[in-house]
């Protein structure tokens, strides 16, 4: 198994118009992507075979691709259809073939799949409750200067709240935190107990009248996490972020906030989308410090019992880089508490 095996998102499903070519990478990979003539996503190497011109920078003609340099077009297999200097001469060839990539659309992604191994994973990720009745989403796409593995242990790390979200999501009150950490087939999940009213001033909107909360955060290999907040039936809301590996220390992050406040969905939505940008505008800076430093002294993590989760992600990271599946780690549960 290897991280070539699973779907990452390339584009939104709006940003894929017909006639139009966008340039992507996943894990270094070059790809053109664009629609063929039925409308179905393509996905190529973004490289001509001729003299190397990225077909991202070319036009697209009834599902065909065109490289700016040469004019050489190519189908939706990645096969050279056309080269207007042979003119009537021209004839296909195996030769003048690009790499082609398996491509879908789910919850208005656009999604992208670089292996057809035996591990290859069959569907992408499905997001909670997207477009149902009483639900409403909120879409923002940020870059952080950082791995994707940093980036999931982030957005599932409760404790930086306090010092980098101060006052808008949590304040410091030392109090006493339980959890519940498990490590199964390819996942992890956290379960919180004892928490309440402790989201700062955003709390008079998320929790008004101070219940316990039902919290988890939860991560799916090798790039999804999922944080829900449960309240009463209509005080729900989950926050799902896809970390797209554009090289190494590049990540493009799609994040859904899928809310349920009831009569109050219309009205939530401008508040969630501002809160939730500043929040995560915050973590990007925050994260493109810690590469400075980790670029300078390496990953040499101290770790305490409420980094645990963050030490079974990595567990997980581990095994992919290694080839082997995660889901073969044998299942881990452990119980911790930690002041907030």
């Amino acid at each position: 198994m290897e991280f070539r095996d699973f779907w990452y998102v390339v584009a939104e499903s709006r940003e894929l118009k017909p006639g139009k070519v966008l340039a992507r990478k996943i894990l270094g990979e070059w790809l053109a992507v664009f629609r063929d003539e039925d409308g179905n996503p393509v996905a190529l190497q973004d490289r001509c075979k001729h003299r190397s011109m990225q077909l991202s920078e070319g036009t697209v003609s009834k599902g065909q691709v065109m490289c700016p340099y040469h004019g050489w077009t190519y189908d939706k297999e990645g096969q050279v259809v056309g080269v207007p200097s042979e003119g009537e001469n021209f004839k296909r060839a195996k030769s003048r073939c690009v790499p082609r990539y398996s491509t879908c659309e789910s919850d208005d992604y656009v999604y992208v799949r670089l292996s057809e191994g035996e591990h290859a994973q069959e569907k992408p990720f499905a997001i909670q409750h997207y477009k149902e009745k009483g639900w409403n989403t909120i879409r923002v796409i940020n870059r952080f200067n950082n791995t994707v593995t940093n980036c999931v242990e982030n957005f599932i790390d409760i404790p930086h709240t306090v010092y980098v979200h101060p006052g808008i999501f949590r304040n410091e009150r030392r109090e006493l935190i339980d959890v519940r950490i498990e490590r199964l087939n390819g996942s992890v999940k956290a379960t919180y107990r004892n928490e309440t009213d402790n989201l700062g001033w955003t709390s008079k909107f998320f929790n008004p009248d101070g219940v316990e909360a039902v919290h988890t955060d939860e991560f799916f290999m090798p790039n999804v996490t999922c944080v829900e907040y449960l309240y009463s039936p209509k005080r729900r809301f989950l926050i799902t972020s896809q970390s797209i590996p554009w090289e190494e220390d590049d990540t493009l992050v799609y994040t859904d906030v899928t809310f349920n406040y009831g009569a109050l969905n219309f009205l939530a939505a401008p508040f969630v989308r501002w809160m939730g940008q500043r929040i995560i505008s915050q973590d990007v800076e925050a994260m493109a410090k810690q590469m400075k430093c980790i670029k300078k002294y390496g990953e040499d993590f101290s770790n305490t019992p409420a980094d645990t989760i963050h030490a079974y992600v990595e567990s997980i990271q581990r095994e992919l880089k290694r080839g082997n599946d995660p889901k073969n780690l044998a299942p881990k549960v452990v119980d911790v508490q930690m002041l907030i």
